[in-house]
């Protein structure tokens, strides 16, 4: 598995319904596309839940490699670089998944659905820490709770960051630290195919 973001900060005053009706037009474009695990379609606005910008910033989760270098080098990408300029992509090693209650229809009186919310925490690991061990305490800590989706720990070895990112149906615990997001749709062709657990 491989996380992949890339942020694009748009200017305070920008319409954020421009990006909203782009992903209502293009957003099903990837809804089976091959080797994508999930794409969140990811947006901050400025005043909203703390955010300080503007952003559109979808986050990616690939089932395979082949998968993340097409679109990386097909015209989806291209097509998004035309219009915002190309944008730096974070790229992480993935560690670990967790499927939740809502990511499938769950019974009735539980949490399911589409998720709504999304939250990315990355926190640098220092030098005398030992990356394993960082990685294992952070799988043994994801979140178990009936609004979650789905959530993955991935890190960065040319940082040594470790990333925890979760999707949430309905607003993201008030206690979940990190970034704040909205999700305006979620592709996930081949979600199902990826592993819960350790998978690194």
């Amino acid at each position: 598995m491989h996380a992949m973001q890339y942020e694009i900060t748009l200017p305070a005053d920008y319409d954020m319904g421009v990006i909203r009706k782009r992903v209502a037009d293009k957003g099903h474009l990837l809804d089976a596309y091959p080797g994508l695990g999930l794409k969140a379609y990811l947006v901050r606005e400025r005043g909203r839940h703390g955010s300080p910008v503007n952003q559109y910033a979808p986050f990616y989760l690939w089932r395979t490699a082949e998968g993340m270098n097409g679109f990386l080098w097909g015209p989806g990408f291209r097509g998004l670089s035309a219009d915002f300029g190309r944008p730096a992509v974070r790229h992480w090693l993935g560690a670990g998944l967790a499927h939740g209650a809502s990511a499938a229809s769950a019974p009735a009186g539980e949490t399911a659905g589409p998720p709504t919310t999304a939250t990315r925490e990355t926190v640098r690991l220092p030098e005398a820490a030992d990356p394993a061990e960082a990685v294992e305490r952070a799988l043994a800590d994801l979140p178990a709770r009936p609004a979650l989706h789905t959530a993955a720990v991935a890190v960065d070895p040319s940082r040594w960051e470790l990333l925890r990112f979760a999707l949430w149906h309905g607003p993201a615990p008030e206690d979940a630290p990190g970034v704040r997001y909205e999700v305006l749709h979620l592709s996930r062709p081949e979600l199902d195919r990826l592993p819960a657990g350790r998978h690194w």
